[in-house]
């Protein structure tokens, strides 16, 4: 005999599990979901990158501008071997020094105005302790012979130290037709190096340049530029 409800009371019905349509999985519950990852953009990343490292160079050149670059002495003028320096062949500029490089400090250059090279210097250089000397021309195994030249015997561009020329005998007084019958002391052209230049043009209407020779041709070049009858042949320019 199969027992039935009583009456008077409804069917009991239990909801089942929602169930997605098109067969999903059930939704998770709040609780139960899992943080989602980062997701991380290559474009930003090697942005990141491209910033940090531009900010180590800054750095790095700032502080290389900062803590290295010192000032020193700039030639900014030519000066031959043997010439003086002047003022107006020197300046003061920032650089950054490599170790080992002798400099003279900025600080210095108002004692190296006045001072002689040893080598010929060149605009753009650093001028270094070993650049100077202490010694006046002429050098051991030159001599300096004075050499009386008339305005008109002179280069239209002119001379300068450190010039090269030649000394060559001629067969009258600086071009004119010879008035004596002497022998030539020079038997060749004897090469020589202008030292120094005045053209103050004195009484007798004479420029004055001063020539470095050897010691063993002095005397020839000497008693040669004595007779008048000689020229100067400019070979090179500078030391």
């Amino acid at each position: 005999m199969s027992r039935q409800p009583p009456a008077g009371i409804g069917t009991a019905y239990f909801p089942s599990t929602d169930v997605p349509r098109n067969g999903a999985s059930p939704v998770e519950t709040s609780s139960q979901l899992r943080g989602l990852p980062r997701r991380r953009r290559p474009a930003m990343v090697a942005l990141a990158i491209a910033l940090a490292g531009g900010g180590v160079l800054v750095s790095a050149a700032v502080y290389q501008r900062a803590d290295h670059e010192v000032p020193v002495v700039m030639v900014t003028g030519s000066v031959p071997p043997m010439g003086v320096i002047t003022a107006s062949d020197l300046a003061v500029a920032d650089v950054n020094v490599p170790a080992g490089v002798h400099v003279i400090p900025g600080s210095q250059l108002g004692q190296v105005a006045g001072e002689i090279a040893a080598v010929a210097l060149r605009p753009g250089t650093l001028l270094a302790p070993a650049d100077l000397t202490s010694a006046q021309p002429p050098a051991v195994g030159q001599v300096l012979i004075p050499v009386p030249l008339k305005p008109e015997s002179m280069p239209a561009s002119g001379l300068s130290p450190g010039d090269h020329v030649l000394i060559v005998a001629t067969p009258g007084d600086q071009g004119a037709p010879s008035s004596s019958s002497a022998t030539s002391s020079l038997g060749a052209p004897v090469p020589a190096v202008v030292a120094a230049v005045s053209l103050a043009t004195d009484q007798d209407g004479f420029d004055v340049v001063d020539v470095l020779v050897t010691a063993a041709v002095g005397p020839e070049v000497a008693s040669q530029v004595s007779t008048g009858e000689f020229a100067l042949i400019v070979t090179q320019r500078g030391g």
